[in-house]
């Protein structure tokens, strides 16, 4: 029997349960890590009644099919547990979705309970931002760690770095070229095709796809958007690939960390680093160099550090660098990763200079797995 391991969003899920009646529960995150699997084995633990429905599965065109499938639930029982997958995919979803919610809390005649799912971040905080203020919690889904990785699969550590993310990809991991397949086709082909085209206005397709492979060459490095644009096979400006960036970004493949600075203006100026919220996302080219594979260890720490839903930046001043900075638990967090790459060590005395009250914080192939494991715990047990 295939081992089942429960996704973590479902925890807290579950944790969520007695605010049901009083907010919309609200899943986002990428595509294939389990959301819908995870959230269907839910259902069948539920006490009452539950419907299910994905606007992948249908033409969810019109606002109305919203409307039809709530009436279904309302059919089904007056407490119906309602569940949308793909919500973003039906156009003015958050106007509507709140129209039947607010109607409900006015006439009190049902108490149906929602549950939507999503795979685009743009698509879906534009809609919650706009319409549903104060009516729900948001639980974030993420690619798979390397603790559920090491359950699932018994990965190591080296391999959760160069293959980890998707659990359907992990029966494939010793029929390599099935397994880039796999993950060309079936992860970015898809979230490119249906999440990100379907719903957004992208000049030049092509182009956007030629973006994402380059864009996944330079992982953990920060890099100018001019010298980004340079590498595309066309003239245009650096908006345009700022651009590209966003929707691979709402679309939970890659994080632009940006420089730390207490000025917010001067942060979102700088050249951003270029994250893989994975490791099976980043190009196979980069693991054909010492270089490469330092910066693909350097990425698994802040992919890390970002699914773990801390708040992530970097910093440089000329030759000096700190690979990742980290405001949490009320300290600043000072994080360099020795991933063996040749590097100037002047970084983190140059930041202790300029921010004395910063705890730094070594990263290196001896420890990283405690820290892939539990990065939030990482941090509490050396900041003291």
């Amino acid at each position: 029997m295939a081992k089942v391991i429960q996704p973590s969003f479902i925890e807290e899920l579950r944790r969520n349960r007695e605010h049901f009646d009083r907010f919309i529960q609200v899943i986002l995150g990428p595509r294939q890590v389990g959301k819908t699997t995870g959230l269907l084995q839910f259902l069948e633990q539920q006490k009452g009644s539950s419907l299910y429905f994905s606007a992948d599965d249908e033409l969810a065109t019109q606002a109305s099919w919203l409307t039809e499938r709530w009436q279904e639930a309302v059919l089904e029982s007056s407490s119906c547990l309602l569940v949308i997958d793909e919500i973003q995919k039906i156009p003015n979803w958050s106007q509507t979705i709140k129209n039947l919610w607010d109607r409900q809390k006015r006439e009190k005649k049902t108490r149906i309970k929602l549950i939507l799912l999503g795979s685009s971040s743009l698509e879906l905080q534009t809609g919650l931002s706009e319409s549903l203020t104060g009516r729900f919690q948001l639980i974030q889904a993420t690619h798979w760690g390397y603790e559920k990785s090491k359950e699932l699969h018994r990965m190591d550590v080296d391999e959760f770095i160069r293959f980890g993310g998707y659990p359907g990809s992990y029966a494939l991991l010793k029929q390599p070229l099935q397994w880039e397949k796999y993950i060309k086709d079936s992860i970015v082909e898809t979230v490119i095709g249906k999440d990100i085209l379907q719903t957004a206005n992208v000049q030049k397709p092509a182009l956007f796809r030629q973006a994402f492979v380059i864009l996944m060459s330079y992982p953990a490095q920060d890099i100018s958007y001019t010298k980004l644009l340079g590498q595309l096979q066309d003239s245009g400006n650096t908006d345009l690939i700022k651009r590209y960036i966003d929707l691979y970004e709402g679309a939970f493949l890659l994080k632009a960390v940006h420089k730390y600075s207490r000025k917010a203006h001067l942060s979102r100026a700088s050249s951003p680093k270029l994250v893989p919220l994975c490791g099976a996302l980043i190009d196979r080219d980069a693991f054909r160099s010492k270089e490469g594979l330092g910066r693909a260890f350097e990425a698994a720490v802040g992919a890390a550090l970002i699914n773990a839903g801390l708040e992530v930046a970097y910093w440089k001043e000329s030759q000096a660098e700190i690979d990742y900075v980290v405001e949490a638990q009320g300290r600043l967090f000072a994080i360099e990763v020795k991933s063996g790459r040749v590097r100037s060590n002047k970084g983190m005395a140059r930041f202790l200079e300029l921010y004395p009250k910063a705890v730094s914080i070594y990263v290196t192939p001896a420890n990283v797995e405690k820290l892939l494991i539990d990065p939030r715990g990482f941090l509490e047990k050396l900041a003291h």
